[in-house]
């Protein structure tokens, strides 16, 4: 991959970071949910579901030629990625770019990215991305805060990667967007009347079964329409009906539904809350706190009870090793 270009941070596998980095990308009518597993429910819980964003530890792996689609593929926006630590965008990026739906306004930013971009081959059109120095900022004010440097780390100790794929339904057929590939990639045909989110459940689970056994890091993330949106939309058309034909149920279904309205405003403001946190610089306010407790004389007994802490949790954890 290239690094000409400018530099792009690792962002969090979150929810509230994937919705709000839409947001600011000028996109209205969509958010992102986590999903704790594969089964159904979750699935309808959250309709209507345009695309899944799968996170997994990467590894080297011979390309897939069989899948890839080459031809006939116009109705598929394809960005190949050529930058470290986009991969989260990109794929965000990649599905918004290819859903369609009432519910969704793409904004000035994707839309005219995406005009210009549209006849262009797949790595063009990733070039493009890591030269487009308005996404590349939106990334990046979600990078994690890192406080201090880390010294004295070994240098034979490589950190794990992980990347980020998406999923999504296209003319009837599953359709796998990584930017690592050189295509979109086909997962076969969504059988008549069946949810695309059922027939993309065993593509996913085989994934998960190619790396070594016992490893849990996974993160799925569906790529939903704004539940705001479609609760309250939900709520006036029970609201409606009630007018026409008064009924005890419609009521209950009605308050039910405002239970749930309230608790999206609330994950959405925990969400606002958590992101401005990622955000902030707390580096001048440690340094006067240091300074605060070494002016007042508490700073090297706060220090040695802390290491004090450190060595007996330390040698608990030796002792349930040892089993001792």
């Amino acid at each position: 991959m290239s690094s000409a270009h400018g530099e792009w941070c690792t962002i969090e596998s979150d929810p509230g970071v994937f919705t709000e980095l839409m947001r600011e990308f000028g996109v209205k009518g969509l958010q992102v949910e986590e999903l704790w597993g594969l089964d159904e429910t979750q699935f309808t819980e959250l309709k209507p579901v345009h695309g899944l964003i799968f996170l997994f530890k990467w590894v080297q792996e011979p390309p897939n030629t069989a899948k890839l689609l080459k031809d006939g593929t116009q109705d598929i926006y394809f960005a190949k990625q050529v930058i470290h630590n986009a991969c989260a965008t990109q794929a965000i990026v990649n599905l918004l770019l290819n859903t369609q739906h009432s519910d969704v306004q793409l904004g000035q930013t994707l839309s005219s990215f995406k005009d210009f971009t549209q006849n262009f081959d797949p790595m063009l059109r990733g070039q493009c991305l890591s030269n487009s120095e308005q996404i590349r900022a939106v990334h990046n004010s979600f990078a994690r805060n890192e406080v201090f440097e880390t010294f004295g780390r070994k240098a034979e100790k490589e950190e794990d990667v992980f990347h980020f794929v998406g999923y999504l339904p296209v003319n009837g057929r599953i359709v796998e967007l990584d930017g690592l590939a050189d295509g979109p990639i086909d997962h076969g045909e969504i059988p008549a009347g069946e949810e695309w989110t059922k027939a993309a459940t065993p593509v996913i689970e085989q994934r998960m079964q190619r790396y070594m056994e016992g490893e849990i890091r996974f993160n799925l993330l569906a790529l939903v329409s704004d539940r705001k949106l479609v609760l309250n939309r939900r709520i006036n058309e029970l609201q409606q009906n009630y007018e026409s034909m008064p009924d005890d149920n419609l009521v209950v279904e009605m308050n039910h539904l405002k239970e749930l309205l309230e608790e999206e405003n609330a994950k959405d403001l925990k969400a606002k809350v958590e992101n401005l946190r990622r955000k902030h610089n707390f580096l001048p306010f440690i340094i006067e706190l240091f300074k605060a407790l070494g002016d007042s004389g508490r700073l090297n007994g706060i220090y040695n009870e802390a290491v004090k802490k450190g060595t007996e949790r330390e040698n608990r954890n030796k002792k349930l090793k040892t089993g001792s």
